[in-house]
C-alpha cells in the first residue's frame, strides 16, 4: 500500500489557496529552485569521497512539488514510485534510502545508484521533496565495482537496498547503515558519499523553506503550480506544431549482451493523438537473460523526451513535469526496457544511452533539418582493482568519453561525455592515487563520421598497469555503427586492446570481467565517434585542411570529404574538384540515415572487421514471451522448424525490417 504522510499542521488537509503570482516573483522562485539544484550539485562534488562522484560527477539532484512533480532536475521525479512502494509513515525529519530499481519504478537504473528522498515540511505541512542519487563505486557482488557483465539476476550485482527510513525524525538509523556498508568493498567511500547526498538534500530543503517564508506559503505553492502550467502550455504548442499524426518508426541496437548473443533491438513508434504524443516500444526485444536490461522509468523517459524536443525546437522553454500528461509512454512488461524482477541490470548503461539515439531518429524524421546523427550513446566503464605494493586494495573506476554527433548547427565535440555535466578525472590524480600510468590520452583521427558537419572523434586512453590486478570493461558499438544523417557517414566503432609485456596484443570484447593484468601490461581503451551530418563533399575544403592540421582528420581521411592536400597541407583545388565529382557520382542520392550496412551484412563481415565471431541470435525465455502475450510462432531455427513461445527459442532479429519508416 502507498506510504502514509503525517502532517502536523492543523489545516494540513486543506490545500493552500491558489493566488495570483506576478511575473517577477514567478521568475525569482523559478530561478531560486534552479539555484538550489545547482547548490545541491556543488555541495555533493565538494564533499563526496569517491572519484566517480567527486570528480566525474555521477550524481543527479531533483526538487519536486509536494505531489512529486519535478520542478528542477534531470532524471525525472523518483517520488511517485517511491511513495507507492514504501508502506510506512513519512514524517518531518525522515529521510529515505533505496538502491533497488524495481522498488522505485526505475527512478534509478542499477543497484550502484543510491537514491535518497527527503520530504520538506514547513510548519508541519509538506511543501516539497528533495532527492538525489549518486553512483557508489562498489556495493559488493561478484566483481569489483559491482557491475558484472555476466550476471543473470540483480542479486549477483551487490547489495540491493529496499526503500528504508534511514533517518527517523532526524535521527540516523546507524544499525541499518552499518549492515549496508558491511557488504561494500570500500565502505568509507560509500559512507562519505551517502552523507554528502543527505547534506545536499537538506540544503535544498533549507532553500525551499526560505522561499516559502520570504514570499508566503500560498504565493510560493501557487508559483509552483504556475510553473508547471506554463511548461504544459509551451509543450502543448510545441507538440501540436512539430509532431504529426502520421506514425514514425525507428530502431537501433545493443551490439551484444556480454554472453555471446546479440544484437538486441530497441524499437519505438511515434505519433500524435490529439494534443498527446505517443511513444510505443511494443516492437522492442524481450528482456535479456544477461545484464543489458534497462528498467526505463516512464517519468524519466518523459523528461528525456521533453529535453530533446526543447533542445530541438525551442531551447527557451524551461523544463519541469508540467507537460507529463501530454506524453503517453507504452512499454510492454518483459521487454528489454521493462524487465521483470529479478532480471539483471548491471549493463543497463548501453540501453539507457541508446534511447537518445532512438529519440533523435524518431523526432528528426518529423523535421530532418533539426535531426542529429547518432553519437556517443553510452557511458563506457573501466574497473581496475587489485593490491598495491603496500598491500592495500584499490579500485579505479573510469567513465570513458567519445564523439558527440554532427548536428545542424555544426560539428560534434571531440572526446566528450554522454552526460554534459560529467568531467574526466585528472590523469595526475589517477597516477597519484592508483598504480597506473596514463601513457596516452588523445582523440582518434578519422573516428568522427564525415559530413558537412563532422561527427566528434572518439578517445584513445592508454593505461599502463603498475600492479597485478583484474579489469572489467563495459562498452558497445563494436558491431553496429553510430549512424550518419542527411548524407553524413557513420562514425568509427570501439575497440579494446591489451598489449602484454611479452609483445602479444589481445583483442578484448566490449563487455568482459576478470581480465587479469600484470605489471607492465597496457590497455588501449578506444571508444567510438559520432556520426556525420550532411554531405561531406559539401564541407568547405579549408575546414578539412584545418582538421588535418589539428590532427582530427588524417590526410587519407580527408579524401572521404573529397579533399586532396599538398605536402604543406594546402588544398589542391584541381585534384579536389576532380575527386569530389567522382565521389558524388559514386554516392548517388543522399540517404536520410546511413547505418553503415544492414545487421545481416555487418554480422557477415564481423570476423574480418572486428576480429570477433558475430554474436549469436538472442535466446529469450518462454515465460517472457508468454507474459507479453506473444504465443504465436516467432521464429525458425534447427533446419527451419517453427519454434513456439511455449519453449525457449532463438528469435532471429528481423533483418529485413527497415530501421526507420
Amino acid at each position: 500500500m502507498p506510504a502514509t504522510i503525517i502532517e502536523t499542521h492543523p489545516q494540513a488537509h486543506t490545500p493552500l489557496p491558489r493566488v495570483p503570482v506576478d511575473p517577477i516573483t514567478l521568475d525569482l522562485i523559478e530561478n531560486g529552485l534552479v539555484a538550489a539544484r545547482e547548490q545541491m550539485d556543488a555541495l555533493l562534488f565538494r564533499t563526496a569521497m569517491s572519484p566517480i562522484i567527486r570528480d566525474q560527477r555521477d550524481g543527479f539532484p531533483v526538487i519536486t512539488s509536494r505531489d512529486g512533480k519535478l520542478l528542477a532536475g534531470q532524471f525525472g521525479s523518483p517520488v511517485h514510485g517511491f511513495t507507492e512502494r514504501y508502506d510506512g509513515t513519512i514524517e518531518e525529519g525522515d529521510i529515505f534510502l533505496t538502491s533497488d530499481p524495481y522498488e522505485c519504478d526505475g527512478a534509478i537504473s542499477h543497484a550502484n545508484d543510491w537514491l535518497v528522498c527527503m520530504p520538506i515540511f514547513k510548519n508541519g505541512r509538506l511543501i516539497n521533496w528533495s532527492a538525489m542519487f549518486g553512483h557508489m563505486a562498489d556495493i559488493g557482488g561478484k566483481v569489483p565495482g559491482s557491475i558484472p557483465t555476466d550476471s543473470e539476476q540483480i542479486f549477483e550485482e551487490g547489495i540491493c537496498i529496499p526503500p528504508v527510513k534511514i533517518f527517523s525524525k532526524g535521527v540516523l538509523q546507524e544499525e541499518i547503515l552499518r549492515v549496508i556498508l558491511h557488504n561494500c568493498r570500500i565502505p568509507e567511500w560509500n559512507r562519505g558519499d551517502f552523507h554528502s547526498i543527505v547534506a545536499a538534500c537538506r540544503m535544498a530543503a533549507s532553500r525551499c523553506v526560505e522561499m516559502a517564508e520570504r514570499f508566503g506559503e500560498a504565493v510560493y505553492v501557487s508559483a509552483l503550480h504556475d510553473l508547471l502550467d506554463r511548461n504544459r502550455r509551451a509543450m502543448q504548442k510545441l507538440i501540436s506544431e512539430t509532431i504529426t499524426e502520421e506514425k514514425r518508426y525507428f530502431e537501433d541496437y545493443i551490439c551484444d549482451d556480454g554472453m555471446g548473443m546479440g544484437p538486441y533491438k530497441i524499437a519505438c513508434s511515434l505519433w500524435r493523438e490529439g494534443e498527446r504524443i505517443v511513444f510505443d516500444f511494443g516492437d522492442t526485444d524481450p528482456q535479456s537473460v544477461g545484464a543489458i536490461n534497462f528498467l526505463l522509468s516512464e517519468q524519466m523517459f518523459r523528461m528525456f523526451c521533453g529535453q530533446f524536443m526543447i533542445n530541438f525546437f525551442d531551447p527557451q522553454i524551461l523544463l519541469n513535469d508540467g507537460f507529463f500528461d501530454l506524453v503517453d509512454v507504452r512499454i510492454p512488461e518483459g521487454c528489454l526496457l521493462k524487465p521483470l524482477k529479478p532480471a539483471a541490470l548491471s549493463s543497463r548503461t548501453h540501453a539507457l544511452a541508446r534511447i537518445f539515439d532512438v529519440l533523435s531518429g524518431l523526432l528528426g524524421q518529423s523535421n530532418p533539418d533539426y535531426m542529429c546523427a547518432a553519437g556517443f550513446s553510452d557511458s563506457p566503464h573501466l574497473m581496475y582493482s587489485g593490491y598495491d605494493q603496500d598491500g592495500d586494495w584499490f579500485l579505479l573506476f573510469q567513465i570513458g568519453f567519445g564523439g558527440i554527433p554532427g548536428k545542424p548547427g555544426g560539428d560534434g565535440p571531440d572526446g566528450h561525455s554522454l552526460w554534459p555535466k560529467f568531467m574526466n578525472v585528472p590523469n595526475e590524480f589517477i597516477e597519484s592515487y592508483f598504480p597506473v600510468r596514463i601513457e596516452c590520452y588523445e582523440t582518434i583521427p578519422d573516428s568522427g563520421g564525415p559530413g558537412l558537419h563532422r561527427g566528434g572523434n572518439a578517445m584513445n586512453v592508454g593505461y599502463r598497469f603498475l600492479a597485478p590486478g583484474v579489469v572489467s570493461i563495459h562498452d558497445d558499438r563494436w558491431l553496429t555503427y553510430p549512424w550518419g544523417v542527411r548524407g553524413g557517414l557513420p562514425g568509427g566503432r570501439s575497440t579494446k586492446i591489451i598489449e602484454r609485456t611479452d609483445g602479444r596484443r589481445e583483442l578484448l570484447p566490449s563487455k568482459c570481467d576478470r581480465v587479469r593484468v600484470e605489471v607492465g601490461d597496457k590497455l588501449l581503451f578506444k571508444t567510438w565517434g559520432g556520426g556525420g551530418w550532411g554531405n561531406p563533399l559539401e564541407r568547405p575544403a579549408h575546414k578539412v585542411a584545418a582538421d588535418v592540421d589539428r590532427g582530427l582528420v588524417t590526410r587519407e581521411g580527408a579524401k572521404r570529404y573529397g579533399v586532396v592536400l599538398r605536402d604543406d597541407l594546402s588544398v589542391d583545388e584541381f585534384a579536389t574538384t576532380a575527386l569530389r565529382t567522382e565521389l558524388a557520382r559514386q554516392r548517388g542520392p543522399a540517404q536520410l540515415f546511413d547505418f553503415g550496412d544492414s545487421i545481416a551484412e555487418l554480422k557477415a563481415r564481423c570476423k574480418a572487421e572486428t576480429g570477433f565471431d558475430p554474436p549469436q541470435p538472442p535466446t529469450f525465455a518462454a515465460w517472457v514471451r508468454a507474459r507479453q502475450g506473444k504465443t504465436q510462432v516467432v521464429g525458425h531455427v534447427n533446419g527451419g522448424q517453427p519454434v513456439s513461445a511455449s519453449t525457449e527459442y532463438t528469435d532471429e532479429i528481423p533483418l529485413s525490417e527497415p530501421r526507420a519508416k
